[in-house]
């Protein structure tokens, strides 16, 4: 599930410089959605490359046809703003009668509703509007969980749903409720820390975790020379991160970054020593890439020990020629897997006993693996009779 962060950046928060200082907070953190009101679209898309949602104006029916200058364009019109969403003008006893929902209902008007939580009746109107909004914007009052537990069990995927937030702890609680958690948060804050802190919220809410497993080291044993990759990333990895690789799809084996300093080399907290040509890396979707086939700019999956992840960036990847290590594991369940590291002291895997070099490694050695089912194809995982040895 891909989670957004919108910040609000409308009238309702002060002057244009007051809302410049922070959509400017929100373009530097990251945050995928501007929410504005239409005077400040082109504004906003001065400022930098974001979507932007903008509230629509009272009478505002133009149509946009494609010919037309973008930048003063939102990429979705929202209503409810000034009118029965927030309460401005009341609710009718039938929402059939409902203009805010007429709006929605009709092509080319608006793309998303907001919607403040003011009673059970706003309720139950933010769930009329989600059957016709791309986005259903609520926004508690005295917020309390219960009444977004009741519109993600009751909306289902017919709408992205967007809980307001003012904070990153309440952004954690919105993607956790009820397990599936809103699709999105709105974030009404100033505050740059603030607003980085719930991006990361973001972003942890999108990672997998995986679950490590060990497995027992049959064959340590030096081979003659291969084409060996260094991959270095855009990002410093911490002393218990690294990547997953191995020469089969099966069974990658966690590789540490070069974060521990050496009597012979400085650390390289940005690098992971992969292993040869051949290998598989795990990217951030899942899949796997061949090691020669990465470049500056592809995406790859750093893994802790625990198996939390996240992605990094591929700065550059370096392949020389080096002399190499065979290492054959066999699993809990019997499957043996392998793969080529270099042989050098500065290549480390994670064993029970913390990270340890190749060149240490001894048969009977644990070390920790990832064991995935089923076989590769163009790096996605198929189900497929392929025989790896």
């Amino acid at each position: 599930m891909t989670r957004s962060v919108w910040l609000k950046a409308d009238s309702t928060v002060g002057d244009w410089d007051t809302r410049r200082k922070r959509i400017t907070a929100g373009l530097e953190a990251g945050v995928d959605w501007i929410l504005v009101d239409d005077g400040d679209v082109e504004r906003v898309r001065e400022l930098g490359e974001v979507n932007v949602a903008a509230f629509r104006s009272e009478g505002d029916v133009h149509v946009f046809d494609a010919e037309e200058n973008e930048s003063g364009c939102a990429d979705a019109r929202i209503v409810g703003k000034n009118g029965e969403g927030d309460g401005t003008v009341d609710l009718p006893s039938d929402f059939s009668g409902s203009a805010d929902l007429s709006t929605l209902r009709r092509e080319d008007e608006a793309e998303g509703a907001y919607v403040r939580i003011l009673s059970e009746e706003y309720e139950a109107f933010a769930e009329a509007a989600a059957d016709d909004a791309e986005y259903t914007i609520v926004v508690g009052e005295d917020w309390t969980i219960i009444p977004l537990e009741n519109l993600i069990a009751r909306i289902g995927e017919e709408t992205d749903l967007v809980a307001g937030v003012t904070n990153a702890e309440e952004a954690r609680t919105a993607f956790e409720t009820l397990e599936l958690g809103a699709d999105a948060v709105l974030l009404d804050s100033d505050d740059p820390d603030e607003i980085r802190s719930t991006v990361e919220v973001r972003d942890a809410a999108e990672r997998e975790t995986l679950d490590l497993e060990w497995g027992e080291v049959l064959t340590i044993e030096q081979t003659g020379s291969a084409d060996r990759v260094c991959v270095d990333t855009g990002s410093l990895m911490e002393h218990d991160e690294g990547m997953l690789v191995g020469s089969m799809s099966r069974g990658l084996f966690f590789v540490h970054a070069e974060t521990a300093e050496s009597p012979y080399v400085a650390s390289r907290p940005f690098r992971v020593n992969a292993g040869a040509v051949h290998a598989y890396v795990r990217t951030p979707d899942g899949g796997t890439k061949y090691l020669a086939e990465l470049q500056s700019g592809d995406e790859v999956q750093v893994v802790d020990t625990d198996g939390k992840t996240q992605e990094a960036v591929v700065g550059r990847v370096k392949i020389e020629k080096r002399p190499m290590f065979r290492l054959e594991v066999e699993t809990a369940d019997g499957d043996r897997v392998e793969t080529l590291l270099q042989n050098a002291e500065t290549i480390k895997v994670a064993t029970p006993d913390g990270r340890k070099a190749v060149t240490d490694i001894e048969v009977g050695d644990e070390v920790k693996l990832f064991l995935e089912g089923g076989a590769r194809h163009f790096g996605e995982s198929v189900e497929e009779s392929i025989i790896e040895q």
